[in-house]
């Protein structure tokens, strides 16, 4: 009896000490190099990673993302979720495939093993072996040089009508938290978690390539002719743009990036795109830089999208927390390619079509929103899509109600009568009708476990700004927005879990919120 006394005891305290447990996350710094072949599609390069040990626990091996692999074959995790899904498989028509080799990791300059996942479908996941064990406290360094055959377009990274989509490209440490290593494969839906990094990244080029990237370019001339250029594209928009010229010597030039804390770094480039620039203040006096880039008709809307862009910025900041980067970027993707737009820190690309001004006003506003919601909340995308996407969507739907009385929901269906009422009253008519699209699957699942990706969208995005709206109808938007700014205050540039969200939101309200937040785990609708 005392046996048992003195186990419960210890147990007690064990777990009293491990709630205690204070927060850490590992610490990652790249140096990149980077070079693009655009004749054979591919990328040349090598990376030193000084990778910094901030958990409690002693490390054996690294888990390593080396994502390019995911476009090696039909047998991958990527190919057969796309496949057997009947809404995706026409993705698959008529492309090109890509990996990556030339792997060569040393640590600590000794050459090191690496083991396959022992899921033969993750080819894009690799462990590698330390040569000593990494204890708490301490860093080492990884290198490796590497190789990318980009595959054509229709995932994310991709090459197509001349544009590169260069994302999920260099190999990464997979995330190590709290929770232990989360080496999951890269999947169509289904998107991210990564460690905060800080990333100097060196891309060279054929010389006539605009290219944006995370970060700020380094490259003085290179970015004073981006500002001249964008500048006087953004202030003379019915005339003819003016292009972006490479005044350097030589057939190619090196671009040199730099951002700090930031979980993951994306460029993309095309020869033909047209530059716009601007800058926008913050409530705080803050100055950001921002710039666009697209593709040039005399019937384009993207030569107003330098100020959707602002605003997106400026909204979001007021409603959530102040852009917390020195630059923001928006490009235009390929033209005739539907395989969706995707947003990294600082930089989103979107491919959807620029219809009218609220449609592309709407998609700018969200993958600009992304920079709160993935990149300075860096929550569990995998595990806990809603986190990102539907707080982001929240926040979007909030935008387009007053801005233009508009939903990207029901876009061209909606009464007249309706979009004459004011916004509170706009908004609620939406979400009325929002109520009544049936949505099976709980909130709070798996990215991968989601039926289909018409029921991940409904869900992730919309059944959870939904239930987002539920609070605001109970507390107001105004506590609402206390709420928001006080998660995004605690757990800004860190990896924020569901409980955290929870914990935040009841400090502000000051109120228990088990029966709400117990809604993510609900089937069907919210409707009474």
């Amino acid at each position: 009896m005392k046996k048992a006394i003195s186990l419960s005891v210890f147990l007690l305290i064990f777990s009293l000490l491990a709630a205690q447990q204070p927060y850490w996350q590992q610490k990652l710094t790249y140096n990149i190099d980077v070079s693009l072949d655009d004749n054979k599609q591919l990328l040349r390069g090598s990376e030193t990673i000084l990778y910094k040990n901030n958990s409690p626990d002693t490390l054996e091996y690294v888990w390593f993302h080396i994502w390019p692999n995911a476009y090696k074959d039909t047998t991958t995790a990527l190919f057969q979720q796309i496949l057997n899904d009947t809404s995706r498989r026409e993705k698959l028509d008529d492309i090109s495939y890509g990996y990556m080799d030339k792997l060569n990791f040393k640590v600590d300059g000794e050459k090191t093993k690496t083991e396959a996942h022992p899921n033969a479908q993750y080819i894009d996941v690799v462990k590698l072996l330390l040569p000593k064990p990494l204890n708490s406290g301490d860093s080492v360094i990884i290198s490796t040089d590497f190789e990318v055959q980009l595959p054509s377009y229709f995932s994310r990274s991709g090459y197509s009508e001349g544009q590169y989509m260069v994302c999920q490209w260099y190999p990464k440490p997979a995330v190590y938290d709290k929770d232990g290593w989360h080496e999951f494969p890269y999947l169509d839906m289904g998107e991210f978690y990564s460690e905060y990094a800080d990333y100097t990244v060196n891309i060279t080029l054929p010389k006539e390539y605009v290219v944006g990237a995370t970060g700020v370019l380094q490259n003085q001339d290179e970015l004073q002719q981006y500002k001249e250029v964008g500048l006087y594209n953004a202030q003379n928009r019915d005339n003819a743009p003016k292009r972006y010229q490479y005044k350097g010597k030589g057939n190619t030039k090196t671009l040199t990036y730099h951002m700090d804390n930031v979980p993951d770094f994306a460029w993309f480039a095309a020869k033909d795109l047209v530059v716009q620039y601007d800058t926008l203040q913050l409530a705080s006096s803050k100055i950001v830089d921002a710039f666009t880039y697209y593709h040039y008709s005399d019937s384009t809307l993207w030569n107003k999208s330098i100020d959707y862009t602002k605003d997106a910025v400026k909204y979001y900041s007021e409603v959530v927390g102040e852009y917390a980067y020195p630059t923001v970027q928006v490009v235009e993707g390929p033209k005739n390619n539907a395989s969706g737009g995707m947003e990294y820190p600082t930089i989103t690309l979107i491919t959807s079509p620029d219809a009218n001004e609220e449609r592309l006003s709407g998609v700018i506003a969200h993958e600009v929103g992304h920079n709160w919601f993935m990149s300075m909340l860096g929550s569990n995308e995998r595990l806990h899509t809603w986190q990102d996407e539907g707080l982001n969507s929240y926040v979007q739907f909030r935008y387009e109600a007053e801005k233009y009385r508009a939903s990207s929901i029901f876009g061209d269906a909606i009464p007249e009568e309706v979009k004459k009422l004011p916004a509170a009253d706009f908004q609620g008519a939406i979400y009325n009708a929002i109520l009544h699209i049936p949505m099976d699957s709980p909130i709070d699942i798996p990215a991968d476990e989601f039926a289909s990706s018409e029921e991940y969208g409904l869900v992730s995005y919309v059944k959870t700004a939904l239930w987002l709206y539920i609070l605001e109808a109970s507390v107001g938007q105004e506590k609402v927005d206390e709420a928001l700014q006080n998660y995004f205050q605690l757990w800004k540039h860190r990896h924020p879990q569901p409980e955290d969200l929870k914990a935040s939101f009841e400090q502000t309200l000051g109120v228990d919120l088990d029966g709400y937040f117990a809604l993510l785990k609900k089937e069907g609708g919210f409707a009474p």
